[in-house]
């Protein structure tokens, strides 16, 4: 078999294995191998990053799937969780352990979720959370081109909601454009924890420490740029600089990520 048939065939292979496991995960999509760009790194950091086949949670969790988690984990419940896991505010805006109300509603996305809790529900969903890397990748992508960094249209709308006050009403997930990938709310709609913010924490004293990653946080709505002038990248990495696994906020939630 000649190089490019090879080539051809691997290609085709993956396609329809990408295909099953979406068809296995019907709530995910497969997002692509590719590469990260961090926006800020060292002299002796790598300037791009692998980023291997994952899949992806099309939307994020909402406060109905998360009372499914809290039903069958009563330790997560509001009532019971410890406060190493979460602070004070865990589920704040629910009426009780296991009743939603009318401050959040199904479809909403849920928040005021701490990492540890985050990161339980994808454990029990068979899951994780996605990595920067993963999430900053996805989270490039507009919805005709993988990087969309480059799509000035794409851009302003970004920048829009950077610049927009938070409604009174947090929206329901699913209403937002799907991007290349066919991820839904990316941009928009909350922040996202990611799983491997906790391995660059900035403390006042760490701050002059320059073998720190500082961008080791959350996933927020934002394209990965590297671009000074990309005004939501660094509002990004201001919010991911100030979290701790424990904290909650009011517009931070999350969504699932699993391997190939």
């Amino acid at each position: 078999m000649s190089g490019l048939r090879q080539h051809t065939a691997i290609v085709l292979l993956a396609l329809v294995a990408g295909t099953l496991l979406r068809a296995a995960e019907p709530d995910m999509v497969c997002v692509s191998n590719g590469v990260f760009r961090p926006l800020f790194r060292s002299l002796t950091d790598a300037k791009e990053i692998s980023v291997k086949s994952f899949l992806l949670d099309v939307e994020p969790v909402t406060n109905a799937k998360f009372l499914e988690f809290v039903r069958a984990n009563p330790r997560w419940q509001r009532s019971q969780v410890k406060q190493i896991f979460a602070d004070e505010k865990y589920l704040l805006h629910w009426a009780g352990d296991l009743e939603l109300g009318t401050n959040a509603l199904p479809e909403q996305p849920v928040v005021w979720v701490s990492w540890f809790a985050a990161k339980a529900f994808a454990q029990w969903q068979g899951k994780r959370l996605p990595t920067l890397a993963e999430w900053e990748f996805a989270a490039a992508a507009s919805p005709t081109q993988p990087d969309g960094t480059k799509d000035a249209a794409f851009q302003r709308e970004i920048l829009r909601w950077y610049s927009a006050t938070k409604p009174e009403v947090m929206p329901v997930v699913g209403k937002g454009a799907k991007n290349f990938w066919g991820a839904r709310d990316l941009h928009g709609l909350i922040w996202e924890w990611i799983s491997d913010f906790n391995s660059a924490t900035v403390s006042g004293d760490a701050r002059g420490d320059t073998g720190l990653d500082r961008q080791l946080f959350c996933g927020a709505g934002a394209v990965g740029a590297k671009d000074v002038e990309n005004f939501p990248a660094f509002m990004r990495y201001g919010f991911r600089s100030s979290l701790k696994a424990a904290y909650t906020v009011h517009n931070l939630g999350f969504r699932c990520a699993k391997d190939l």
